[in-house]
């Protein structure tokens, strides 16, 4: 198994994304430690990995407390001696809406919550990371200068603001010998909420593809887990396309 007794801490874990990674992570032999808001979530999520023979723990943080982040992180590296693998998808500050109905307060509001939730779990992550100078953090989303697709809101915006985030990590990290990759999807239709306003933009994410049909959630689990695993660890400051051509050079 690639993922043989290593640790990984996902943040977001009961959503579609973070469930799939979880599941991904665990079935190459993770120990999968599931954050997120609600324990039941988490609880079905850790529930199906176990059905599988994965393992994996839940708990209940708040991604915006600084202090609750790293008394969990504290907590994995004092019960099994690593913290290897971080991602952070939580998806609570999405709003799938024309940019011209947003109001400004929400606007900001949820780019700010995107980013602090990013910073505060990446900082926590890199503090182990570089003290046993190894680890892989994975971003999700990536940079799409060409994207079209209109009625995504902030969300590609909020990818673009992450990915900055993550060339300035991967360059401060690298030299402790911590990866930081991005999956760059260009859209995992199955993970948009189930609401007319998401249609347009689930089909143009279809249509937009060369192979005639979109990445599924198993395909994120699957690239999540050979990226984070030693197979990929000539990666790093880079972004792993798995748009179906989608995105492309």
């Amino acid at each position: 198994m690639m993922l043989a007794d290593k640790n990984a801490v996902i943040y977001g874990a009961g959503g579609s994304i973070g469930s799939a990674m979880a599941e991904g992570f665990a079935a190459e032999g993770a120990n999968c430690f599931l954050v997120g808001r609600t324990a039941a979530t988490l609880d079905a999520v850790a529930e199906r990995i176990r059905a599988r023979g994965g393992r994996a723990e839940t708990a209940v943080v708040d991604v915006f407390d600084a202090t609750a982040v790293a008394d969990h992180a504290d907590a994995i590296v004092e019960k099994t001696g690593s913290l290897d693998i971080s991602v952070n998808v939580i998806s609570q500050t999405a709003i799938f809406q024309p940019l011209i109905d947003i109001s400004v307060t929400d606007f900001a509001d949820s780019m700010a919550r995107l980013v602090t939730a990013q910073l505060l779990t990446t900082k926590t992550a890199a503090r182990h990371m570089i003290a046993q100078k190894s680890g892989a953090i994975l971003f999700f989303g990536g940079s799409a200068p060409g994207s079209k697709v209109p009625g995504l809101g902030n969300v590609q915006v909020g990818f673009d603001a992450l990915e900055g985030l993550r060339r300035q990590w991967a360059a401060d990290l690298g030299p402790h010998g911590v990866r930081v990759v991005t999956l760059l999807t260009g859209g995992i239709p199955e993970s948009f909420p189930d609401i007319p306003e998401t249609e347009p933009a689930r089909q143009g994410i279809h249509d937009a593809t060369l192979l005639g049909r979109a990445a599924s959630l198993a395909d994120v689990g699957h690239v999540a887990a050979f990226v984070a695993s030693e197979r990929g660890r000539s990666l790093t400051a880079t972004q792993i396309n798995i748009s179906c051509g989608a995105l492309g050079d």
